[in-house]
């Protein structure tokens, strides 16, 4: 993702953002503390929440999506790095808490991607997510599941009918609280690392 494709995501994501996305966002991002990793960072839409001089490091597997990032850090303490979510290069218990938004639906496996957030995590640390997710209902349910193969066939990553909550629990972690929102299709996540 060049600058011009970066700038296009952001545009493409304004409705959504302004909407009620980035009201979910900040709620989330304000609650990190401590040394903070963020995963699948993306162009940066969570960096202008972070709370003043808050230490972040933000890893996307595309390095060019980490250029358009860094100009929105502002205030945040950022240090880029690009990483696969699956193999991170940082030491166990290296972060006390983790941030993932719209970043569970495009990983290949999930179940690896979380047991290497537990791993980098130091115990009783915080995993933070806002996921979009299978629906929460029975209409939103048959609707993502319905939509899943010709949205996946269409962009090749992302999952629309993913469980997340239930993978995060799966994966060791202990769920704190999950919120749904736009009628059970998004989903935040509070987790605690064992």
């Amino acid at each position: 993702m060049d600058s011009v494709d970066a700038r296009r995501y952001d545009q493409g994501m304004w409705l959504l953002e302004h909407a009620r996305l980035g009201e979910l966002r900040q709620r989330l991002v304000e609650q990190a503390q401590g040394l903070v990793l963020e995963i699948g960072t993306g162009t940066g839409a969570n960096l202008p929440y972070y709370a003043p001089g808050t230490q972040v490091i933000a890893v996307d597997l595309r390095p060019e999506r980490l250029v358009a990032a860094q100009r929105k850090a502002r205030h945040t303490a950022i240090a880029v790095a690009a990483a696969d979510a699956h193999w991170l290069p940082f030491a166990d218990g290296a972060f006390d808490t983790v941030v993932a938004t719209l970043v569970f639906c495009s990983l290949s496996q999930p179940e690896a991607g979380l047991t290497e957030l537990r791993r980098v995590l130091r115990p009783g640390g915080r995993l933070l997510m806002l996921e979009h997710v299978r629906g929460q209902t029975p209409w939103t349910r048959r609707l993502t599941d319905w939509l899943h193969p010709v949205w996946f066939a269409l962009q090749g990553e992302c999952h629309l009918n993913r469980e997340t909550a239930a993978t995060v629990a799966a994966a060791g972690f202990h769920l704190d609280h999950t919120s749904n929102h736009a009628r059970g299709l998004i989903q935040t996540i509070l987790a605690t690392a064992p």
